[in-house]
């Protein structure tokens, strides 16, 4: 039996993003028609409103950041959801251990989900090479985790 997969419930077309919105992904969709599968949001799941504020870790840190160093998560507001973010990652992680889930597909350059995108700090729309909290959290425990821009590889993937 395949392991399940996670999966990003945004890129699944439920709107959890933070302006309220989805990012459905129809090649993904195709890909998921045959496999079983969990969805998440860990912000969401970690307490945050939808719609909310964007949010970005703190300026040249990332998501292994916030795990390990205690780097924060900030609102564009400048309120600190870094105990959001650790909630809705932990979470995540329970509910793929829960599944022997194998692979995570996520959404890419979210705080959260990014991996190996995330935007800069800056709140101006730029991203930089990173992993979101979620992401580095699944990646410590060995969940292989991509992004839906990874598609186009998943046969090589599994």
């Amino acid at each position: 039996m395949m392991n399940k997969i996670l999966v990003s419930a945004c890129l699944i077309g439920e709107n959890c993003k933070y302006n309220g919105g989805n990012n459905k992904n129809q090649k993904l969709l195709d890909y998921l028609k045959d496999k079983e599968y969990v969805l998440v949001c860990p912000e969401s799941m970690g307490g945050l409103a939808i719609p909310r504020l964007p949010s970005e870790i703190e300026k040249g840190m990332d998501g292994s950041d916030v795990i390990d160093q205690g780097a924060k998560v900030y609102s564009k507001d400048g309120k600190d959801v870094t105990a959001e973010y650790l909630k809705g990652a932990k979470m995540s992680l329970d509910i793929a251990l829960e599944n022997e889930v194998g692979l995570a597909i996520l959404k890419e350059s979210s705080p959260s989900c990014g991996s190996s995108l995330i935007h800069d700090g800056n709140f101006v729309g730029n991203k930089k090479p990173g992993q979101g909290v979620t992401v580095a959290l699944l990646k410590k425990h060995g969940i292989k985790t991509i992004s839906e821009k990874d598609l186009d590889n998943l046969e090589n993937i599994g």
